[in-house]
């Protein structure tokens, strides 16, 4: 299992990553309640490209997509998924957090074109499940189509507007999370990320993130293919965990959530049912020595995006009342004053299925 990472002055730590190829619904290797935060993104029911992926699994999904039985299909698809959802909330531990990226769909089924609301379903199916919604995240997924218009186009009455958002549901499994030793209250207060940033994450509408697309290794797997950009999942796990905490993507494709892990000095479990998803830029990253230089890369923008908004405050006259013990920099809260990065020093292969990542100490 993933073990802790981070404590300042500890010298080199270290976080396991490890990868299981397998149906999400039964991970019977993973323990009750052991797992401090869920980031994922599932196929996405009612998108063509994922219909093959859900016939493999229900194959009643097929007759009722071949009569054009949206709603039929739509609802056999979310039973596959709701497998899946009945695990993680076995594995995660009280008081953690689930985040889902999801978009709904739009499809001519049975002559008529409609919405096939995804985020509805799954907001539905972890409420009955026990978990604690919370507020969303949209994040903006422009298309950047010359015609991104629907329907009659300029002629009213018969239009329809375009899918350019994605929802990131967030759910808790029951309370709030208690840190309730010292060492717990020091590694989250190491954990803390800037007030700006804080201002900007925590908002319910994100406009700079883009999608992106997937390189697979074989490219007749699909036609075409969408990952989520890393700042989603580094993001998520900066704001809903602390580092040395263990981080679940039941839907890993090609990695892009244990990547985030890495950077961001958690440990990370991914499962995935593709084996042609064989976390393909991942493994050349780590033959190519470029995963801990990206990682520090990642750390010193954040530091450098800080001493800019540092610069302008401090022109405008703001006050930054306290200085962060480990940098020396200004910061704007009490909190941030022993946020701190720990850079990766060394990114080691397990195996086919596994990474060990080694952080220097500060």
């Amino acid at each position: 299992m993933p073990g802790r990472s981070v404590r300042s002055g500890q010298g080199h730590v270290k976080s396991t990553h490890r990868k299981y190829v397998q149906n999400a619904s039964n991970m019977v290797q993973l323990e009750d309640g052991s797992v401090d935060l869920v980031v994922t993104s599932p196929p996405y029911p009612m998108i063509e490209m994922w219909d093959a992926c859900f016939v493999r699994q229900d194959p009643g999904v097929f007759p009722a997509l071949q009569a054009e039985d949206g709603w039929k299909a739509f609802d056999l698809m979310h039973r596959v998924l709701d497998g899946v959802w009945d695990e993680i909330c076995r594995v995660l531990k009280p008081g953690r957090f689930i985040c889902v990226n999801i978009g709904d769909a739009v499809r001519k089924t049975g002559g008529e074109f409609g919405l096939f609301p995804n985020h509805f379903r799954i907001l539905s199916a972890m409420v009955d499940r026990g978990m604690t919604p919370l507020p969303c995240i949209l994040w903006r997924k422009q298309t950047n189509a010359p015609n991104k218009f629907m329907g009659s186009g300029m002629l009213p009455a018969g239009a329809y507007v375009t899918l350019e958002h994605e929802y990131i549901l967030i759910f808790r499994k029951g309370g709030k999370r208690s840190f309730k030793t010292a060492e717990e209250r020091q590694v989250r207060r190491e954990s803390a990320i800037f007030w700006e940033e804080r201002n900007n994450w925590y908002s319910d509408i994100w406009y700079d993130l883009k999608g992106i697309r997937q390189q697979l290794a074989d490219s007749r797997v699909r036609k075409r293919s969408a990952a989520f950009p890393f700042d989603l999942p580094y993001r998520l796990i900066s704001m809903y965990s602390v580092a040395g905490d263990t981080v679940l993507d039941p839907f890993s494709g090609i990695g892009t959530t244990m990547f985030a892990a890495m950077a961001s000095g958690r440990g990370s479990i991914s499962v995935e049912i593709e084996k042609d998803f064989d976390l393909i830029g991942l493994h050349t990253s780590l033959h190519a020595g470029e995963i801990a230089g990206f990682a520090n890369r990642l750390m010193q923008s954040r530091i450098d995006r800080h001493m800019t908004f540092v610069e302008e405050r401090i022109r405008d006259g703001k006050p930054m009342k306290y200085i962060n013990r480990i940098y020396g920099f200004p910061v704007v809260t009490r909190q941030e004053t022993d946020l701190f990065f720990r850079p990766l020093a060394a990114v080691h292969a397990d195996g086919e299925d596994g990474f060990t990542v080694e952080y220097a100490g500060v």
